[in-house]
């Protein structure tokens, strides 16, 4: 008997231990900065690009806005805002999103704080702190208009855009790939839940958000199990889903009639105007 409480005492020693070891490293599992290639530069040939920096408490974010491309168009556009994936940086989207400036939305990239050239560290706090004072600027703009917001995101970003719109007013929420809520992982690594320390929580902003809402998830997704769209998508008041036959990283696989489903919600949101 002895002998079996040793055995226990050191396995709990160590799966403490192991916990511990994931409370402090689940931030570079999150959010793996520095396992992304770096290419300075990118985006600098695409038109109508503004560089901005934004002030936060972790330091200077940056920020680019994609103008619409619709000149002779007079009156305030609507606008994206965009959170990336855990292991993108905004340098890689103006050409996957540069469709939206041509169907006159403008689009905003928002870095996140400890990414590319982004002072600070990532966490839910920062990076949400970050899109608020950008969400901030950008209805600010005489050439936006504040009532035809649309906060997409992809994976990650899903998290980050539910975040802002827990604190902000938006006409339209799209969110690609996205997971319930960062808690539910934590099972993976035989831990439990509340020492996660950026959950995100997905749902319980879906559950409250008033406005319509586009959930894309590629059925054989194994990063983000199809099953955490299906979820979602039960607790949207308003809403829509459309599944993909693809997974995580290929999502969606036809950027074509990606951008049709995308632009026929946002016709029936009633958020573009002809």
């Amino acid at each position: 008997m002895q002998v079996l409480g040793k055995i226990a005492t050191w396995t709990f020693l160590l799966y403490l231990a192991f916990c511990c070891f994931l409370f402090v490293m689940q931030r570079r599992i999150i959010f793996p900065r520095s396992q992304i290639p770096y290419t300075p530069g990118t985006g600098k040939d695409i038109p109508g690009i503004e560089k901005i920096w934004l002030t936060t408490s972790s330091g200077k974010v940056e920020a680019w806005f994609m103008s619409p491309l619709h000149h002779h168009i007079t009156e305030p556009a609507p606008a994206v805002i965009f959170g990336h994936g855990n292991a993108e940086l905004i340098d890689f989207c103006p050409e996957e999103l540069k469709w939206f400036p041509e169907l006159g939305i403008g689009v905003l990239l928002i870095e996140y704080p400890g990414y590319g050239r982004s002072e600070g560290s990532p966490s839910q706090k920062s990076i949400t702190e970050a899109f608020i004072a950008g969400y901030d600027l950008l209805v600010s703009r005489k050439d936006v208009d504040p009532a035809r917001i649309i906060l997409f995101g992809r994976s990650v970003g899903a998290g980050v855009v539910c975040a802002l719109a827990a604190n902000k007013p938006s006409a339209a929420l799209i969110l690609q790939s996205p997971f319930t809520s960062v808690r539910v992982f934590a099972s993976k690594f035989f831990a439990p839940g509340f020492l996660v320390r950026d959950p995100f929580d997905n749902m319980a902003v879906v559950s409250a958000y008033t406005g319509p809402i586009l959930i894309i998830h590629g059925k054989y997704d194994d990063i983000i199990p199809f099953s955490h769209g299906k979820a979602l998508y039960k607790k949207v008041r308003n809403g829509k889903m459309i599944v993909y036959d693809c997974g995580h990283n290929d999502c969606p696989p036809n950027q074509e009639i990606f951008r049709q489903d995308i632009e026929t919600f946002l016709g029936d949101a009633e958020i573009m105007r002809n």
